[in-house]
């Protein structure tokens, strides 16, 4: 049987390849991290064990356990790939899948939970947790293996994200850094939000408590939502009102991330 040709990993191989014709001082790294490897999940598992490995769990140990879980749940690799086509689409600064397969750690970030969470479906509680650990100190972001989150992902800059354990996140949603998808502190169980599916939020925002973001709505940068975000709305303010409707019913799939300010 002919394998199914892989044709954004050979883009990949491509732009490693000719970055690393351009630039002689990184073409040991780009053979290292990328040419050398035969899939995208093989890159990437080398990638992240690299970045969160230590002498707790050694990068060879880490990436076999990255791999099994590339492995183990097809639904990972396809996320994989709809993230690296997300942010190509949306970030400005971004002009190849290269790109932030080897230099972004919103993507690291967001692919390293991915494993957390299999795991943590996997009954393995304690091993994801310790790669939440090792994501909160590698990337500066704190996402709770136990949260929900789809694929078409872009998660720009990503400095100081924090996303609680109950917390549901649909397909192609957007936010840059320090944004929190948290708890109130009130009440314990189901105690973080649900965003739609199409969702922007700007840099700073909170949004706390068991409250629904409709699909395709924004919240602005700064802005603190407390209650539930209608469909199409654009939200900004402390607390956050809805402030005008958005001409794409699906912001976080615009070419380029609109920065709101409450």
């Amino acid at each position: 049987m002919t394998p199914v040709r892989d044709e954004l990993w050979d883009r990949i191989r491509a732009e490693a390849a000719a970055d690393a014709a351009r630039e002689p001082a990184l073409a040991s790294f780009l053979h290292t991290v990328v040419l050398a490897h035969d899939k995208l999940e093989d890159a990437l598992s080398y990638i992240l064990a690299g970045k969160l490995g230590s002498d707790t769990i050694t990068p060879l140990t880490l990436r076999d356990l990255i791999a099994r879980a590339f492995e183990e749940d097809p639904q990972i690799p396809n996320a994989v790939r709809e993230d690296l086509r997300a942010v190509l689409s949306r970030d400005p600064a971004t002009r190849s899948y290269s790109t932030p397969l080897l230099y972004f750690k919103g993507f690291h970030a967001l692919q390293a939970y991915r494993v957390a969470h299999y795991y943590w479906c996997a009954d393995r509680q304690p091993l994801a947790l310790w790669l939440q650990s090792q994501i909160s100190q590698v990337f500066a972001v704190d996402i709770h293996p136990g949260a929900r989150i789809g694929k078409g992902i872009m998660f720009d800059h990503a400095t100081s994200v924090v996303i609680g354990e109950t917390a549901v996140i649909e397909d192609d949603f957007s936010m840059l850094h320090e944004v929190t998808l948290g708890g109130t502190g009130k009440v314990g169980g189901d105690r973080h939000p649900k965003i739609g599916r199409g969702v922007m939020i700007g840099a700073g925002a909170k949004v706390l408590g068991n409250v629904h973001v409709g699909e395709g709505a924004r919240i602005g940068a700064g802005s603190v939502v407390l209650s539930d975000v209608p469909d199409y709305v654009t939200v900004a303010g402390v607390p956050a009102e809805v402030v005008t409707y958005p001409k794409n019913a699906h912001p976080a799939l615009e070419e380029e991330v609109e920065v709101l300010v409450a």
